[in-house]
């Protein structure tokens, strides 16, 4: 049935540095998938991962290995095989908790693999070491029977099974050379990556320092903006003046035209003074003697003013001598009277 998976997820693949054996060195661009798998033929156990068509990780399970969390996400284990160490990092802390259980769990089964290959192994060897004594005791004895029968049915098994061994054994080396020319392929893909990553820090480092050209620029492009702006603004302002000064020069040119048309007439306007100020002078003088008459009518006037109190007086005067005659008239009436009375 050939490999089948167990067990799978998804994290950044890193291994160590083969020059310092202390820095991290990233197998993934990304996070990819990694995956147990189960052999049925071989009953083994490995870890694989692939990044679009490279091998990143091909690590087989053994009992003496060990996972081992670095941190929250981060765990680790040694392949000697590989002559390596590898790392994951995942994105949270119960993805790194299950694949930490899930890689005890295949060393235990590996163990017990182990263990049952081994077990095996050693029943072989007893069973091939009794038939060989029992057929030197068959001989010298020179039995026959169902026992003989029985052991010869035996030793054929163990011949069948040490011939199996053989071919596992034969397995075995194949497969450890797939394993060697594997690791000196990954060995290859290793310094492969380390070569891009040395490049790849390079282009990082260029990039980094272009960021910095490019950021530079364009704070000198936002200062210019800003000039721009103000300048703008600047323009705007004058603009608006220039407007200003244009409606005040139009309404200036107004008034200019108007004195202009005012200015033709000024010499009619002179004639028409001219005349006035000669009407104005006569009129001066024909006042001044207006004056004059009214001066010497108040004169006149207060002449008579003083002639009627003085003939207001003088006929006072003379109503009383009239009046004084009057009472004298009529007393002398009244005398006649008397007297005529009396003869």
């Amino acid at each position: 049935m050939g490999e089948q998976p167990i067990f799978t997820t998804r994290a950044h693949v890193f291994q160590i540095d083969p020059n310092t054996k202390k820095n991290w060195v990233p197998a993934s661009k990304q996070a990819v998938t990694v995956s147990y798998f189960y052999d049925v033929t071989r009953n083994s156990y490995r870890i694989i991962s692939v990044d679009g068509a490279k091998v990143i990780i091909n690590s087989t399970i053994t009992p003496n290995m060990t996972f081992t969390k670095t941190s929250q996400k981060f765990g680790q284990w040694a392949d000697s095989r590989a002559n390596t160490v590898f790392g994951l990092g995942f994105s949270s802390e119960q993805q790194l908790t299950k694949f930490a259980e899930k890689f005890q769990e295949v060393k235990e089964a590996a163990r017990l693999a182990r263990d049952k290959s081994q077990e095996k192994i050693e029943t072989s060897s007893n069973h091939s070491q009794a038939s060989s004594i029992n057929g030197t005791d068959d001989e010298k004895a020179s039995c026959a029977g169902p026992a003989n029968t029985h052991l010869k049915s035996e030793n054929n098994k163990l011949k069948i099974a040490l011939t199996q061994s053989a071919a596992n054994v034969k397995k075995w080396e194949i497969e450890l050379q797939t394993l060697r020319e594997s690791n000196a392929r990954l060995t290859t893909a290793l310094q492969d990556s380390v070569a891009s990553v040395e490049q790849w820090k390079r282009q990082f480092s260029l990039c980094h320092d272009e960021n910095d050209r490019l950021r530079n620029k364009i704070d000198e492009l936002e200062e210019q903006c800003s000039e721009i702006n103000r300048e703008k603004e600047k323009n705007t302002q004058l603009k608006r003046r220039i407007e200003e000064l244009e409606l005040e020069l139009r309404e200036k040119e107004t008034e200019l035209t108007d004195l202009r048309k005012q200015s033709e007439i000024i010499p009619q306007l002179m004639s028409e003074c001219e005349y006035v100020s000669e009407k104005l002078e006569a009129a001066e003088k024909d006042n001044q003697s207006l004056e004059d008459k009214v001066r010497s009518l108040k004169t006149d006037m207060e002449e008579s003013k003083y002639r009627q109190r003085h003939l207001k007086v003088e006929l006072k005067s003379f109503l009383e001598v009239l009046d004084g005659k009057i009472d004298d008239l009529h007393n002398f009436r009244r005398g006649l009277s008397k007297l005529g009375a009396d003869n």
